[in-house]
């Protein structure tokens, strides 16, 4: 429940002031994220009035069916950070190669983004999202992900909400409309060490190794546990951040790698996670905020959520079927 009117940049200023690294322009970043998700969100909200719902016909470089609402979010959102004047560039699950801004000394900043996670749930009004992950121009492109200065999403839902961290805990805040301003409704968001949720999509069960198998097959047989999954990151990262349990993306026969973007979606969320509280591990049990990326785009594998959980998955992957 909102309790205050205490704003997502009353939060950013204050971090801005005793948070260690939280500079004037890494706030002017995350604002301007925050400025192109309320235009975003009004778009959401008329999806189905608007021009922006279906397809487009096209596919993006992964071969991906791009959705009308994909194209306006990340030109939208590309535009707004490369006139932010502290951007250096922003990589897009949209493109194939990051976009500069004109060479200026002052941008300090790369910016991931996915603009619309989720984008199979345009057409039938399901919950979709922004990822963002800022790294500092100085290291380059292909930064491990404990370098990031801040990430975070916006969840497009029944309410909007704000997610994300500088390294100095987890908050979320919720869009008021009739203000156009990010309430502080969800502070120091942190994860139960156990929950009885998982998230995986099951209609890959026969392509998964069987130490994940034997996994699934455990939490099946016991009268415990519940499964959720609505093939949105966003969605499903941000049930798991609130209420705890699992969420796991493994790697299977036709995706190796595993599917998801390490820079653009493994990442921040691994990061957001640790920072309420959780873990996140690919499918060698490590961190996957430890891997050096070979590009922009690389794949890998996730699993996330409240310790135990992911210690228990952890437990399989060490055994040998």
């Amino acid at each position: 429940m909102i309790t205050s009117m205490f704003t997502l940049t009353d939060h950013l200023l204050q971090e801005e002031g005793s948070v260690t690294g939280t500079t004037e322009s890494l706030t002017h970043v995350i604002s301007t994220i925050e400025d192109a998700a309320k235009m975003i969100a009004d778009q959401v909200r008329v999806l189905g009035l608007a021009q922006l719902s279906g397809k487009t016909g096209r596919v993006n470089p992964f071969g991906e069916e791009v959705q009308k609402l994909d194209l306006f979010a990340n030109q939208l959102l590309v535009d707004r950070l490369l006139m932010s004047g502290v951007v250096y560039a922003v990589v897009s699950e949209e493109l194939e190669q990051p976009v500069f801004a004109p060479p200026l000394q002052a941008r300090e900043y790369i910016v991931y983004i996915d603009p619309i996670d989720g984008s199979s749930n345009i057409d039938i009004n399901g919950p979709t999202g922004t990822i963002f992950s800022i790294y500092r121009r100085v290291g380059g492109f292909l930064q491990q992900g404990v370098k990031q200065v801040a990430c975070g999403y916006v969840m497009y839902g029944p309410s909007v909400m704000f997610v994300y961290t500088r390294g100095n805990g987890v908050h979320g805040f919720t869009l008021d409309h009739a203000e156009n301003r990010f309430l502080y409704s969800h502070p120091a968001l942190s994860l139960p060490a156990k929950a009885n949720i998982y998230s995986v999509n099951e209609a890959y069960e026969t392509l998964y190794d069987r130490r994940t198998r034997a996994y699934l097959a455990l939490l099946r047989a016991s009268a415990d546990y519940t499964a959720r999954y609505t093939g949105s990151l966003v969605a499903d990262g941000h049930r798991t951040l609130l209420k705890g349990g699992l969420f796991l993306y493994p790697p299977n026969q036709k995706q190796p790698e595993g599917k998801l973007r390490l820079m653009l979606e493994v990442n921040p969320f691994a990061f957001l996670i640790e920072q309420a509280g959780g873990k996140a591990i690919g499918s060698d049990g490590k961190s996957p905020l430890t891997i050096r990326p070979e590009t922009v785009h690389d794949r890998a594998s996730l699993v996330m959520g409240s310790r135990d959980n992911v210690d228990l998955f952890a437990s399989f992957l060490k055994q040998s079927f």
